[in-house]
This record gives C-alpha cells, structure tokens and sequence, in this order.
C-alpha cells in the first residue's frame, strides 16, 4: 500500500493549529477562544497574528462555551480550543444548552484525547467524548487520523454551518494522507481494497489498521480499510457498501465501546445488514499513566488486536 511508505511524525494538535493559522488569513469572522492552553493547542500562531481576534478565557471553560455561543448571533465563527476531557464532559451542559440547542455555529476543538495523552493518566484521558458528542441533535463529530487530514478538517468545519466536535491528539503520529486533501464533512475515505474483512477505524488508530492489513496478507486475508473520520454524521452507504461485498467487520477507535463508532456500525448494521462486528476499543475501564504506545498496547488497541479481531470476524461469517 502506498500509504505505508510514509515515514514522517507530526502530531494532530499541530494540525489543528496551522489549520486555524491559514483559516484566519483567509476568513476574518473567524475567531479563536482558549482556556488557558494556547501552546497544548497549538493556537499561539493565531494569538500572535491576530491578537484582536484571539480571546483567551481562563481555567473558566464553561464561560469559554457561553461567550462563543454568544458570540456567532454577531455573525462570527468561535473555534474554542482546550484537552478533550474539558471540551466535552467539564462543559457539557453548556455545549448542550447554549450550543446545541440553538443549533449555534461554534466549532469545538479538542486535544488531548484518548489513551495517547499518556502519562497525564486517567483523569486527563477521557474515552467517552465522542459518545457524548454525537448523542446532542445537530452536532457532527470528527476524529481525524493525522496532522494533514486534521488541518483539512480544520479549514473544512468553517465552512459548516452548525455546531461542530473535532477531536484529535497529542502523540507525534505517521503522516500519511494527502497534503492537499479536500475535507468532505461525512465521507468515509477507502485506503484499501479487500473482499474478506472490513475494517472501519478512526483517529490514531486508522494507522494502525493500515498495519493490520498489511499483516493480515501473510495468513491469505484480503482486508478493506476504511478511514472513518466523521462518526457523526456517518457515511451509512459506505459502511453498507463495504459489508454487503466482504460480509463481517471490525471497528478500530481509541475509545470507550460503549457509544463509540462501533455502537454506530453496530446499530446500521443491525437495521439494515446483519453481520458479525467485532469491535477494538477500550472495554469498560479508565486508562492509565504510560505512554502512549504502552497504553494502546495494554488496552487492546494495537495492531495484533486488530488482526485477532478481524480474525474472529471472518470465523463468525461462516
């Protein structure tokens, strides 16, 4: 596969960062908000370009969601940025109330996700974010997988109207999708072709999926990959698509599996296809300080997880 030829490291939040850089040349109803993180978030490129344009909110996120939301009634485009956990579970009842409710046209960006955060441990790890987000009515949620899909997805957002969740990470990741990549908002992107097993992942572990597949060609499996990186709303004709012609699934997220993007797959395939899922993701637990790596490794989210599950997929179809 092409894409595995890749050899450079960038991590997402930077991604995020000269995404939202290049949106503020080009875009002046944009504007940035920050609890108290502008260099986790990678936002002091912004900050430094256009001060008058950046506001930084404090430790105070609930506020930071409040004055965003307020602020797109004056025809502005808040990109509020700080860790997952404090996007998304400090603030959820003002995401819900003054956010989503109205349907307000804030962007809510997140870092910091998942298990890779790493040794920041369990407190900072949250793995039930993108569950969270996608249950509010009118909210998309996208988990891109490297620093170039996440900078895509960063200019494309602004372009939305309506409430938007972007997640991504911390870690320095392979970067490997297309530079000048066109972000399409709920359009599942195929890396590979297979006939035996499809396998839909998400965020940093789309990477590991590729690796999977790779893997898998010793033992004779042909496995489709398939970059999921909007979990909301989900692209259901490539899902269908990909089931109807290899007949069993696996879902690869760094996330809780209960309401993750397996719970989806799982509920459209129920409605429309059944067939066997076997889901990698965290089962129920809180993480733990580690590195990244470490951590994936120990939750069952690398790449010989992947192969067992899709193993145990395909001896499910027959």
């Amino acid at each position: 596969m092409e894409y595995l030829s890749a050899t450079e490291k960038n991590d997402t939040r930077s991604g995020f960062g000269a995404g939202l850089l290049e949106l503020g040349k080009i875009n002046p109803n944009v504007i940035a908000l920050c609890a108290d993180l502008t260099g986790s978030l990678k936002m002091d490129a912004f900050e430094k370009e256009f001060p008058e344009r950046f506001f930084q909110t404090g430790i105070a996120e609930a506020n930071m969601m409040g004055i965003a939301a307020g602020m797109t009634i004056g025809g502005k485009i808040p990109f509020t940025g700080t860790f997952a956990n404090f996007s998304t579970g400090r603030v959820y009842d003002q995401i819900r109330q003054s956010i989503a409710y109205s349907g307000k046209n804030v962007k809510i960006c997140a870092s910091h996700a998942g298990l890779t955060l790493g040794e920041d441990g369990a407190t900072h790890q949250i793995l039930e974010d993108l569950g969270l987000m996608k249950m509010l009515p009118g909210m998309v949620v996208i988990n891109t997988c490297d620093y170039n899909q996440t900078k895509a997805a960063t200019m494309a957002i602004a372009d939305y109207q309506g409430p938007v969740y972007l997640r991504f990470g911390r870690p320095k990741v392979v970067n490997f999708t297309p530079k000048d990549q066109k972000f399409e908002i709920g359009k599942a992107i195929v890396l590979k072709q297979g006939k035996d097993v499809s396998i839909f992942a998400t965020g940093h572990l789309v990477w590991k999926s590729l690796l999977a597949a790779e893997a898998l060609k010793a033992d004779g499996i042909d496995a489709e990959v398939i970059n999921i990186h909007t979990i909301k709303p989900l692209d259901e004709t490539a899902v269908l698509a990909s089931v109807s012609k290899t007949g069993c699934a696996v879902s690869a997220e760094e996330h809780q599996m209960n309401g993750g993007l397996g719970d989806s797959i799982a509920q459209l395939l129920c409605r429309n296809l059944p067939k066997p899922l076997e889901m990698v993701a965290v089962n129920d637990s809180f993480g733990e300080s580690g590195t990244p790596e470490e951590l994936l490794t120990k939750y069952g989210l690398d790449v010989p997880d992947i192969i067992k599950a899709a193993k145990a997929s395909i001896k499910r179809r027959v």
